[in-house]
Parts: structure tokens; sequence; C-alpha cells
């Protein structure tokens, strides 16, 4: 046991047992022990890898995207090119490497990052020194918004329910004689679930994400009333439907209360939540990484990109691209959406 599951057993025994997404938001952001607050996780040395870091493409094509959009939308001034959950900083930095030529583009966009992460932030200011952080997304200037959120929306901590007649238990964590373990609580009706008694049955587990709604509502509104547009792009699929919670340990699975402070904890995106906060803009079909890629054009940059590179670099490359793209790796699993005004287009890549 961790030093965290260890407060985490005292706090349980002293008040009872907590949600999922208590134990979630305590295991990634707790101040002293929580996995974000405490270090680095990406990279081979981590414990996950995500798409920017592995090839350049992704993040070239992002960009390129954004700054498309931006030109579509009549080139506005003032405007924020911002990332929630940047990681190490490497999507952005390819995003502004590959979009210095656009013209008036760079001067037109300041870059803020939304991260509470003190190790990924300093690592953040090596690649882009230039950028503002915040804590929470609605500190961000209420200026256009060209906005990339990738792979964040997974790890926000989410609830667990298994349906019972038309109600539901809750999973819920206790620390019966000191090891923490999952149990449920009496079955009630709840209003944020109402709606999936239409598509479930008794049985059935149903996750949900209480952060998720008021950050899609902050990007619908700020998108809406100044312009610009959101990529979203994670695991996870149009419904939440079956137990998708994991916990990943130098890139091997572990176990979800094994180690609390000490693994990542994702779940699968309810993209349907996602499309349903989506109220005064409009949201773009819900698209596959692979399909996405390909239609901006990733093949010909990785061919372009082949033609300077032999032995070892040329292999990790063609694995790189086919990662990125291929339907049994992060092709189909990983998902698009995008969110732009009304009267705009979608965003190149995606179909209204």
């Amino acid at each position: 046991m961790t030093a965290l599951g260890d407060l985490l057993v005292a706090r349980i025994a002293q008040a009872g047992p907590i949600s999922l997404a208590d134990y979630m938001a305590e295991c990634l952001m707790h101040p002293e022990h929580g996995y974000y607050a405490t270090r680095d996780p990406l990279g081979v040395a981590g414990d996950f890898i995500t798409a920017p870091e592995i090839s350049q493409m992704f993040g070239e094509l992002i960009g390129l995207v954004l700054a498309q959009t931006w030109i579509e939308q009549g080139k506005p001034g003032n405007c924020i090119l911002a990332e929630l959950g940047p990681g190490r900083g490497t999507l952005m930095a390819d995003i502004l490497r590959a979009t210095r030529r656009v013209p008036g583009f760079h001067d037109a966009v300041a870059v803020h990052f939304v991260e509470t992460s003190k190790p990924l932030r300093r690592k953040q200011a090596q690649l882009v020194p230039d950028a503002t952080w915040h804590d929470q997304i609605d500190t961000l200037p209420q200026v256009p918004l060209f906005l990339i959120a990738n792979e964040f929306f997974d790890a926000l901590p989410i609830r667990q329910f298994i349906r019972e007649g038309g109600g539901w238990r809750e999973r819920m964590i206790g620390a019966p004689d000191g090891t923490l373990t999952f149990g449920l609580s009496d079955p009630a009706p709840l209003g944020a679930l109402a709606h999936r008694l239409e598509d479930t049955q008794d049985g059935d587990l149903v996750e949900y994400c209480p952060a998720l709604p008021a950050i899609t509502a902050e990007i619908d509104d700020r998108i809406a009333t100044h312009g610009g547009a959101a990529l979203i792009i994670d695991y996870g699929d149009w419904q939440s439907q079956g137990d998708t919670l994991q916990a990943l340990a130098g890139h091997a699975r572990a176990d979800v209360l094994a180690a609390p402070g000490a693994a990542d904890l994702t779940a699968h995106v309810d993209f349907a939540a996602i499309a349903q906060g989506t109220q005064k803009a409009t949201h773009s079909r819900l698209t596959t990484q692979g399909v996405f890629l390909e239609r901006l054009g990733i093949t010909e940059r990785a061919q372009a990109l082949a033609r300077n590179l032999t032995g070892d670099a040329l292999d990790t490359h063609i694995k790189a691209h086919r990662r990125l793209t291929h339907p049994a790796e992060m092709g189909e699993l990983f998902k698009v959406i995008g969110i732009t005004p009304r009267d705009a287009n979608p965003p190149p890549g995606l179909e209204p």
C-alpha cells in the first residue's frame, strides 16, 4: 500500500465509503501524493505514450487544421490557441512549428495551457516558454478560441453505476480490514442517467463523468460567442457501456486499487455526452482517428518524411504511422469530434 493508500483507508474508516470519482481525483491530483502532481508520466521511461510523442506528423496535421479553420473564419485577431492537458508540450510545439509559415496566424494567437501538474508545467515551459498557464478552463480570456484536447477527457474522474430496475447502484470504494475494495450502494434513481434506462437492462454498468458537462458547456459557450473551434481527440465511443476503468504503470495494465497515486487511471470517453453538451455551437460527426488523419493526408506526409530515412529510423517511422492510423492500434479506438460556431464549417477532416 502507498502513502496515499494509507490516507484513503483512514478517510474511509472515519467517513465511510467514497465514490470512484473521489478516489480517482485523489489518486491523480492529490497535492502531495497524486500521480500527476509528482511525476512526468509520459514516454518510454514513464507509464504511457500519447500520439504527439509517437510522431511529429500528428501535431503538424492538427496545427494545419486549426490554422485552416482560423482562415475560414476570417482570420480573427487577438485569439488564443489553447490546449487542455498538454502533456510535455510536444503537441503544441509541433503545432507552432507547422503553422509558422501561415501568414498572420502566429501574430493573431497567444498560447494558453490548462494544466495543474507542476512537473508537467516545467516540461511544457521548456518547449513553449511563451505560454500562459491556467488551472481551469474558465479563466481563459474571452476571445476567439482555437482549442485542442488530446487525451484530456479520459483522465477526468468518473462514477460507475449498475442498473437495478429503474434505479442505479453506485460502485463505491470501502476498506474492510484496511484493504481498499469495491462495493455497491443501495439502488436509487439518478437524473443524470435517466436517458440510459432506454438502452440498458438490469446488471448493465454505465460510467458517468461529473466534470464533463461543465467543461463542454464552457467550450460550447466560448466558441458560440466569440468564434473558433475545438478538436477533442480521445479513446472511447458514442456512449458509455461497461467497465472501462484502467490503471497503467510501466506501459502495462495494473490493479486499479493496488497502488493509489502510483499508476495512471483513465476511462473511455462518452462522446455522446460531449455532443449533448454542445447546445449553442455545433459538433461534427464522430470520426475515428485513423480516418481523420488519412483525410488530412498523413500517408502522403509519411511518405515524404520517409524519403530521407533509412534503417532503424525508417522502421520506427513506419511503425509510428501504423500506430496512429491502423484500426488494430490507435486508428479505431481513438475518436475525434469538432466543435465550431453554427454558421461555420467543421474543421478539415471532419463532417457535419
